[in-house]
């Protein structure tokens, strides 16, 4: 009787040890903000008034997402590829709606590595072990660092702009930055009226755009956001609606202003410097009929490097010389296609293929000659190309599962 007392309180025990809780937690994490000042400008310089920049509050520690299986064994499909970005020629990730997929061997072969709810944004990899990726309506920022053996949930992104680390715990999203890893962030301070998002290659150095009636302007920073000096000023008739900003080095910056819409058609401009802004290239110059003259330039322009397609696609750039765009024309019946320069922006070449997919076109670039390029659609599978020839040859590696 004894005996059988004890083994009941025994089981008893081992069985409310089990119903306790892992303690593992989302990981998410509030971004207090504040009312960034009004700036003060004189000519050429913008200087923002200091104020203490708000520091996040942390999140609970991060959770570990367990590996799922490989395209064989999973019941994930992989349709509707929404995020695209290379560790290298060979390896790589791509996001979806709840899902990010791994692949070592060029895209021909996926692995499902994580599954959730929300679609993934972005993906950014600072190298084949350490990549992050931002899943929209839950604002959860994923990361690995085990080449996505598994995924954590280390916080949340503090807005919609390009992210991206340049170490494993330094990283920019816009003028937010982190140095825990995207646990907490704070905000660099911009100036006032600014087109789109800031971009800062690093802690001090970053640029950002303003339009104006009738003038657009590059701004510069070289202090982490405390003043800012204009580098660029061109009249514009153009109105300008938007802008992308990319870096490859404290001085380099690639400015694309994107003007107005009609009739299917988008106008847009690219511009490039190499020495902090005291000279630019002019890259591209993509006025149109229905959409009217390319910001930073008048009516009728006709002068420049023109990029194929009617609307811009995405832009990558790979180094201080070589840069790559895609081009979107929906009135085509194979809508994409994708354009490249080598020399800072000197010339411009035109790729000869294009590829159907009425969705959102994919771009991503390992080096000078490598990368990948997913097209998607409603009512066709998405399907990846990879080309080895820096963009004049592209092979087709790889079919997605149906919408």
């Amino acid at each position: 009787m004894v005996k059988r007392l004890l083994l009941l309180v025994a089981i008893s025990a081992i069985a409310l040890t089990g119903c306790k809780s892992s303690g593992q937690t989302s990981g998410n994490v509030t971004v207090t903000e504040s009312t960034l000042p009004t700036a003060v400008s004189t000519p050429d310089v913008t200087t923002v008034v200091p104020t203490t920049v708000p520091t996040a509050t942390p999140g609970a520690s991060a959770s570990t997402l367990p590996t799922k299986g490989s395209d064989s064994s999973s019941s994930t499909l992989l349709k509707g590829v929404t995020a695209l970005r290379l560790a290298d020629a060979q390896k790589g990730w791509i996001g979806g709606k709840g899902w990010i997929a791994h692949t070592d061997d060029g895209g021909v072969k996926w692995k499902v590595q994580y599954t959730g709810t929300g679609e993934i944004e972005q993906v950014f990899a600072l190298n084949s072990q350490d990549a992050w990726a931002s899943e929209g309506g839950t604002s959860k920022l994923l990361g690995t660092h085990d080449g996505g053996a598994h995924w954590s949930a280390v916080g949340t992104v503090p807005n919609q702009a390009f992210l991206h680390f340049v170490s494993k715990k330094e990283a920019y999203s816009g003028n937010a930055k982190t140095v825990d890893g995207g646990v907490k962030w704070v905000k660099l301070q911009v100036p006032a009226g600014i087109q789109g998002d800031a971009y800062f290659h690093d802690s001090k150095n970053g640029w950002a755009v303003r339009g104006t009636k009738g003038k657009v302007e590059v701004l510069r920073t070289q202090d982490g956001g405390q003043n800012w000096k204009t580098v660029m000023s061109r009249s514009s008739v153009a109105t300008l609606t938007g802008t992308v900003i990319r870096s490859a080095g404290v001085d380099d910056a690639w400015i694309e202003l994107i003007g107005e819409s009609g009739m299917s058609q988008t106008s847009y401009s690219l511009f490039h410097t190499k020495d902090g802004g005291k000279n630019w290239q002019t890259v591209l110059v993509n006025s149109t009929a229905g959409a009217g003259p390319a910001p930073g330039f008048p009516m009728g322009e006709t002068s420049g490097a023109k990029n194929t397609g009617s609307k811009p696609g995405p832009l990558y750039v790979v180094n201080t010389d070589v840069a790559f765009m895609g081009g979107s024309c929906p009135a085509c019946d194979k809508p994409n296609s994708v354009g490249w320069t080598k020399d800072g922006g000197k010339t411009w070449v035109n790729g000869t293929e294009t590829f159907t997919g009425y969705g959102e076109l994919l771009l991503g670039m390992a080096d000078a000659n490598s990368g990948w390029l997913i097209t998607n659609d409603n009512a066709q599978p998405s399907v990846m190309y990879t080309t080895n020839s820096g963009g004049v040859k592209w092979n087709k590696v790889h079919t997605f599962d149906a919408p």
